[in-house]
């Protein structure tokens, strides 16, 4: 198991779930001016950086990080190209940070196996935040 991989991997879905979450919580804060969605969008991000912290120490991250050297990095799908309004924006965003907990959760199990019922969490409290946001659109 190269472990410098694996790290690249958590590193990269970390910064993709975190910049999901953010996106949606400026829509809830600045948009719709929903302070109590907004918050739990924050926390849940908190959250997750607080688990990265305690689980795989995000400085060691860091050091694996190569995105000049990243084969996906100037990659860019039709979809990602064309957002059509706030709801494909939201979607997106949250289909984002739902897929990176999932990755999290697979292949945190190899660093810290106790990571993965963190990232289950996480992942599932989105889907509730998804369910909640998707009902203010």
């Amino acid at each position: 198991m190269n472990k410098k991989n694996i790290y690249r991997i958590l590193d990269a879905n970390l910064n993709r779930a975190r910049e999901g979450i953010r996106v949606t919580e400026e829509v809830a804060r600045l948009y719709f001016d929903d302070a109590k969605l907004s918050s739990k969008f924050k926390r849940l991000r908190h959250e997750l950086t607080r688990v990265a912290k305690r689980d795989f120490d995000e400085k060691k991250l860091l050091t694996f990080r190569d995105t000049e050297k990243d084969v996906g990095a100037d990659t860019m799908g039709s979809l990602e190209k064309r957002r059509v309004d706030l709801n494909s924006i939201v979607q997106a965003n949250l289909r984002r940070a739902e897929e990176a907990t999932r990755v999290l959760e697979e292949f945190g199990k190899l660093i810290n196996p106790d990571s993965a019922k963190a990232f289950k969490r996480i992942r599932f409290r989105l889907y509730t935040l998804e369910q909640e946001t998707l009902q203010l659109l």
